[in-house]
């Protein structure tokens, strides 16, 4: 059995067949599992067997929950934390959790998994001078616009998760502030079936994605000034 403690587990961003050997023996071992969501941890779990019982831990009870993890790993359990897919803490819940347990001395590790952010980098080419990720762009335009403003003088790749509702207008901001010659790569429902990976300008790429219903969040790198 695995040592008491808090254990951040990868779990596939899209296709399960990514699933650690090592990720699956910590769900099977640990006392506990923690979830985003259990519904989805659930078909994950049913997936390789995992017995462990699951409870909830997402952005609405996270804080109400650091108190309850804290008290198990001090009893002496081994407490695994998975969102829906991913790396934990990674523009995911999770943060909270962590920060408790060091505070409280407590030991926190992870079994490694995937994660989009460095999934989409590797695929797009941008990545060798290294990358900015700032998580979610804000959902009001001004706020998405000056945050563009900041990363457009940047030596490095900027990274950022977007709905698809959104994804239209954001290219647009995006050649607004970058121009139209700036190179851009967005990636779409990673590892799944209908992956969809596409390079250009931001006006082209727009063009590819007019007309149609967007479906599933997307990675949107924009590469760095030359």
């Amino acid at each position: 059995m695995i040592d008491a403690g808090l254990y951040i587990v990868g779990t596939p961003i899209g296709n399960l067949g990514d699933m650690t050997a090592r990720g699956i023996e910590t769900l099977n071992e640990a006392t506990l599992i923690i979830a985003e969501d259990t519904r989805t941890t659930r078909n994950l779990l049913n997936r390789f067997e995992i017995k462990t019982h699951c409870i909830s831990c997402h952005k609405f009870n996270e804080a109400q929950r650091c108190d309850e993890i804290t008290s198990r790993i001090r009893n002496g359990e081994a407490v695994a934390m998975v969102t829906d897919s991913g790396m934990p803490c990674i523009s995911d819940p999770g943060a909270r959790i962590v920060t408790a347990c060091r505070e409280a001395g407590l030991m926190v590790t992870s079994a490694p998994g995937p994660t989009a952010v460095t999934t989409a980098l590797a695929l797009s080419g941008f990545g060798g001078h290294g990358f900015l990720f700032t998580g979610f762009s804000p959902r009001k335009s001004g706020a998405r616009l000056k945050i563009l403003e900041q990363c457009a003088e940047l030596p490095v790749a900027a990274i950022f998760y977007e709905s698809p509702y959104r994804l239209l207008k954001f290219l647009e901001e995006i050649e607004t502030v970058f121009g139209a010659e700036r190179q851009v790569f967005v990636a779409r429902e990673l590892t799944k079936k209908f992956e969809e990976l596409l390079s250009g300008t931001a006006a082209e790429i727009r063009q590819r994605f007019e007309g149609r219903t967007v479906k599933g969040e997307c990675v949107l790198i924009i590469a760095p000034k030359k």
